[in-house]
């Protein structure tokens, strides 16, 4: 909202300095700053708030060294996440810009379904929470819009880099054919739709969804929606699940989802940047610069809940924080089509859901087999296994967290590693 009033009274007043607030780097600055200060002066409310409802956590007795102790921690705490995240996008974003709206409503979306989730094993005291199936009917909900917005609107395109040399490739182009140069960067002025995203460690790094119904035959192109939206709906549910399963320790899926978060940011920088797509060879995603302010809100948001969650924590982010961080993640990537890379960047959250995935399986597996389930390890998710093993959990979330941000770093070294 102030970037349309600060542009109003720049353009209409010509008032010096106003001028500063259409750059995204300078927004981004002001969301950082605002939602770790929106982070800490909700939080305090919020956390009293939700002592005084005597909305704590019922911990089960998995025998967990320190575990009961958190026993009554207040939960629901994503709203802080939620509303130190949203306040400085509504603030400083370009709100009519595709992406903003659509990473606003997911967040929104999957929130809410987090807070029933909560609501109901709170005050309900039904400790199942929101039935799983309501839970990933929500997420597919979610994944078809996204997928569906993303692959139709008009708003969601591409411009198309032009091969060879600048110089040369003007020189023949007619008049008709508007280019623009830009320090170096040359890409067709004509935006078009296109299902293409970034393969990683591949020199001509970039797969179009549509080729792989080639076999289809002339105009197959116009059916690339049924391999686009399932993928969509496959990785918002992967990612969101991927996030809540992480929660399950002070401070672990909020340091994760911002060093994931800041990561993402760049990648959205460089793809709505003539210059720095043309230097990276990627492709120029026209107005998803926008999404750096959101994602500057959202690490904001979550280093300013750390504040509050970090060991020991004063209270959980729960259903209404985890859901979201995960959706929101998973909506990003795709946007700036950079979804293949999530295997990597997310890895934390990969093997999180792998160890579950694995232990549950075997288990079924060897009960079958030999009469007694068995197991992989000694308890999942895998960062309880290493709580089993005896490590403090503090110790555990940092030594995830270094290796969050070696995935991070090497998720950006992809760029230029083919």
């Amino acid at each position: 909202m102030l970037y349309y009033l600060f542009e109003y009274l720049d353009l209409n007043y010509d008032i010096p300095g106003l001028g500063v607030w259409r750059y995204i780097s300078f927004r981004a600055g002001m969301a950082i700053i605002f939602s770790l200060l929106f982070s800490f002066l909700l939080g305090k409310r919020i956390i009293s708030m939700l002592l005084r409802k005597q909305v704590g956590e019922s911990i089960r007795d998995l025998g967990l060294t320190g575990q009961m102790e958190k026993q009554g921690t207040p939960t629901m705490g994503g709203l802080i996440i939620l509303s130190a995240m949203l306040i400085p996008v509504l603030l400083f974003g370009r709100l009519a810009n595709i992406y903003i709206i659509l990473l606003v409503v997911s967040t929104v979306w999957l929130g809410f379904i987090g807070f029933l989730d909560d609501y109901i094993k709170v005050f309900k005291k039904d400790k199942k929470g929101l039935a799983g199936k309501f839970k990933v009917f929500g997420q597919v909900g979610l994944g078809l819009m996204v997928g569906s917005i993303l692959y139709f609107s008009p708003d969601v395109v591409v411009r198309e880099k032009i091969a060879g040399d600048p110089v040369l490739q003007q020189a023949r182009l007619s008049d008709a054919d508007i280019i623009e140069i830009n320090s170096g960067a040359f890409f067709s002025k004509e935006s078009k739709k296109s299902t293409k995203t970034t393969i990683p460690f591949v020199k001509n790094n970039e797969l179009d969804y549509s080729q792989i119904l080639s076999f289809l035959g002339k105009g197959y192109e116009k059916y690339a929606w049924l391999i686009y939206i399932p993928i969509v709906i496959l990785i918002v549910t992967a990612v969101s699940n991927g996030a809540n399963i992480t929660d399950g320790i002070d401070g672990l899926a909020t340091g994760t989802s911002a060093i994931i978060g800041a990561t993402l940011g760049i990648f959205a920088y460089v793809s709505g940047n003539t210059i720095f797509a043309n230097y990276l060879n990627i492709m120029y995603i026209v107005n998803t610069g926008e999404m750096v302010v959101f994602m500057a809100a959202f690490v904001g948001a979550c280093v300013g809940f750390l504040w509050f969650n970090s060991y020991p924590a004063q209270v959980f982010m729960g259903d209404t924080g985890s859901l979201a961080m995960g959706g929101i993640i998973a909506v990003f990537a795709i946007a700036i089509r950079k979804e293949l890379l999530i295997p990597i960047l997310c890895g934390i959250f990969l093997v999180e859901n792998l160890s579950v995935v694995m232990q549950v399986a075997y288990f079924k597996y060897t009960k079958k087999k030999y009469g007694e389930g068995r197991r992989i390890f000694l308890m999942s998710p895998l960062h309880h296994h290493y709580q089993k093993k005896g490590y403090h959990e503090a110790k555990i979330v940092t030594r995830f967290w270094i290796v969050g941000i070696m995935l991070a770093v090497f998720t950006i070294v992809t760029l230029k590693l083919r």
